[in-house]
């Protein structure tokens, strides 16, 4: 038998929640759907025939409810890996821990994580309004570092990226996870363009972006658009999806990541309809969900 949590590993609150997602283990679904705004949440749920749980702390919202027969829950995660971090954890422990006991359960529950999320295309032709799948979520952000991970990692396309980018000097590291195979196949569509995701630890530098402070890599996102490995590119840039799949791999869940473009990096544009394009992905994510065998 596992040895119990202490209570500064698995923090409770009073009523028995997980510490920051205020959530109890029968509040959420198999399937989850994960969105950063928490405005989110409720344009996700608006389309269920009936939501059982609402509950919010700080920047998570979450409403569990069915959308035709399903039982899905959505959640919002907030902006960045480290938010990844406190909700795929928290989120595990709600499917696979005991609250009573504070033990592990022997019989491990598998979920099924969608984020619905924006992105800012690298590639020249791939137009704003447009929804990508991310077949390898590369992070740039390190969470993965702190995580005994390798064996969950693609080491090959991480090897070749490192090497391509020659940016050790600057102490980027950057790791490589695939998305889940068989949750990816629910969501194939003529719609959805195929990519490696880019994940970075924020908007501004990060991303190349310069308002008053100059990136210390003046060609980030040139240089990531010009890599290729196997036939594929760097298509997006994102503050996510990197420690989704790595996360929810490690725990021995499925999940994958689907962006709405709202902005291209090469040409400059940002989407003019970005409320629609985001209501399009949350309709066509749950249309997909409805139909599918897996979950």
């Amino acid at each position: 038998m596992d040895a119990s949590l202490g209570n500064s590993e698995l923090i409770l609150n009073a009523d028995g929640s997980i510490y920051h997602l205020n959530l109890l283990p029968e509040d959420i679904a198999d399937t989850i759907i994960t969105v950063g705004d928490p405005d989110r949440v409720q344009a996700v749920s608006k389309y269920f025939d009936t939501v059982e749980i609402k509950k919010q702390k700080r920047e998570f919202v979450t409403h569990t409810g069915t959308y035709s027969g399903k039982r899905i829950t959505v959640i919002s995660t907030g902006i960045g890996t480290d938010n990844i971090d406190i909700v795929f954890n928290e989120l595990d422990a709600l499917a696979n821990i005991d609250f009573e006991s504070r033990e592990i359960k022997q019989q491990k529950r598998t979920l099924n994580f969608i984020r619905v999320g924006t992105s800012g295309s690298l590639q020249a032709n791939i137009p704003v309004d447009s929804f990508v799948m991310s077949s390898t979520g590369v992070g740039f952000d390190n969470l993965l570092h702190f995580y005994d991970g390798g064996h969950i990692k693609n080491q090959v396309l991480e090897k070749v990226l490192s090497d391509y980018l020659g940016w050790s000097h600057y102490q980027i590291h950057p790791y490589a996870v695939d998305f889940d195979q068989d949750l990816a196949n629910q969501f194939t569509h003529n719609r959805i363009r195929f990519g490696i995701t880019a994940t970075n630890s924020g908007f501004y530098g990060p991303q190349g972006r310069s308002l008053r402070l100059a990136p210390a890599i003046a060609d980030f996102n040139e240089k990531l658009a010009g890599f290729s490995y196997d036939g594929r590119q760097i298509t997006n840039l994102e503050m996510e999806t990197s420690g989704i799949y790595g996360l929810a791999k490690l725990h021995g869940h499925r999940a994958v990541s689907l962006n709405a473009i709202l902005a291209n990096r090469a040409t400059g544009e940002f989407s003019k309809n970005g409320h629609r394009t985001i209501d399009e992905l949350i309709q066509f994510t749950l249309e997909h969900l409805s139909n599918s065998q897996l979950v």
